[in-house]
């Protein structure tokens, strides 16, 4: 006879999602940035030398990176809280990588693309076989790309997607690579990350399509000279450009310059895209939320959230306190390119469907390509409940119309879940599969939104 556990039977038993009895009111202290978590691990596993960071994210994503830092040789290791608060201990990371025990190590990505598009660079600095595998879904998402500017920069690598295995020597020479990140901007960031602990550093240039997620290269790029890592940007005139590409605009070039960042002490922001869904129910209850922390400069694409949920309705303005929402109680539609803040097109969907206008949401083919097809999901399990969403060429068309009850599957996908229970504050009957998949990015967040809910 088996017995399942609590977490087990939460995972697999739909979660009824809370229906908003009147306006929400709360503020809501929203968990570390991911992506500025993973790439400060990385930069201070690169750095010789203990960094420290303060206010980490402790989710799915972000303990599989310290996994496979641990496993490169870093040492990763708890320590009590400068500044005590929700976000927990504090981590402590002594580099730099290369030794590994036995001369083998195992990663194990999950579906998690910063530790998929990270890692693989910093494998070629340790000295021995590292093998690369991950989920289901990690087996099916772009990689070849960076595998293949990896080996010209002068890795050994068998294979061309997962499972691979780096044949680490220590250290490659670098040099000049290009390589099409038009399905994510993360194959640049990583070789961007790990290039100044190449022996003549790396020129990276992108050569394709419009490069999605253009904010989360300036975190890299912002990042890296913070920890004294000399990066030079530049955009290519026409006259660089190799044949087949659109415009000057598809093309970017960074520089690196060898030498390996120094050790750090860092506090990580609040996660902006987490936060999406939290404000969203703002908007779409007529309600108002807080969230603290919010930066008022910050390279993370959330700062482009705001002035979205205006244009659909909504007042948004820093206060001391943080970024507050209010709902106008009406929802409007919006067309939008989101091809910057792609993270945020899932909620803005949720809320789109609820609005009183269509909505186009444009530049976001690439969420195809995401933990699960986004574009795809969100249409068939929105229709679940009656909503008329049309996939385009390159995002979604959403036409307003009456709701309806439905069991939804997030497929796995943290944002599609948190979309969900956004709809559900205003559709009665709404249950969700898997909440637990938000634990990927907010490992609280059914407790977080419920709490929310009581103010």
């Amino acid at each position: 006879m088996t017995t399942t556990t609590r977490e087990q039977r939460e995972q697999h038993d739909p979660w009824p999602a809370p229906v908003a009895t009147g306006p929400v009111s709360a503020t809501v202290a929203v968990p570390g940035s991911k992506s500025g978590t993973n790439r400060a691990l990385v930069l201070a596993a690169l750095a010789d030398g203990a960094s420290r960071l303060r206010g980490p994210l402790r989710s799915r994503d972000t303990l599989l990176m310290a996994a496979a830092l641990r496993n490169l040789g870093a040492q990763v290791t708890d320590a009590p809280a400068t500044d005590p608060g929700p976000a927990g201990a504090d981590l402590v990371v002594t580099g730099p990588v290369g030794a590994i025990n036995g001369g083998l190590a195992s990663i194990d990505c999950g579906n998690a693309g910063t530790v998929a598009r990270f890692t693989p660079a910093l494998a070629t600095l340790a000295k021995g076989d590292v093998h690369f595998d991950g989920d289901p879904r990690m087996r099916e998402r772009p990689l070849t790309p960076l595998l293949a500017a990896l080996r010209e920069l002068g890795a050994r690598i068998d294979g061309d997607r997962m499972p691979f295995t780096v044949r680490g020597g220590g250290g490659i020479a670098g040099g000049a690579v290009t390589v099409d990140a038009s399905t994510s901007s993360q194959l640049v960031s990583g070789l961007l990350l790990a290039a100044s602990r190449f022996e003549r550093g790396a020129t990276v240039t992108h050569a394709g399509h419009r490069l999605p997620s253009g904010p989360y290269l300036d975190m890299t790029v912002a990042d890296l000279r913070a920890a004294g890592v000399t990066v030079h940007v530049d955009v290519p005139g026409p006259g660089d450009r190799p044949s087949g590409t659109a415009d000057a605009a598809s093309i970017r070039r960074w520089r690196v310059e060898p030498g390996g960042p120094a050790p750090l002490d860092r506090v990580i922001e609040p996660d902006l895209n987490s936060a999406t869904a939290f404000l969203a129910a703002a908007v779409a209850t007529g309600g108002q939320v807080t969230i603290p922390g919010w930066p008022a400069h910050t390279e993370q694409p959330g700062r482009l959230l705001p002035e979205l949920l205006v244009a659909m309705g909504a007042e948004a303005e820093l206060r001391p306190e943080g970024l507050r929402v209010t709902g106008g109680g009406r929802i409007t539609g919006i067309d939008a390119d989101l091809s910057d803040f792609g993270e945020a097109a899932p909620v803005l969907t949720g809320l789109a469907v609820l609005a009183d206008t269509p909505s186009r949401l444009r530049g976001i083919a690439h969420l195809r390509l995401q933990e699960t097809d986004r574009l795809a999901a969100l249409a068939s399990e929105l229709g679940k409940l009656g909503a008329r969403i049309a996939v385009t060429d390159d995002g979604l068309r959403i036409d307003p119309v009456p709701l309806r009850g439905a069991r939804l599957d997030p497929h796995a996908d943290h944002r599609l879940a948190m979309t969900f229970a956004v709809v559900g504050l205003a559709v009665p009957g709404v249950t969700i599969d898997d909440i637990a998949t938000t634990g990927k990015t907010v490992p609280d967040f059914a407790r977080m939104w419920t709490s929310m809910l009581a103010g």
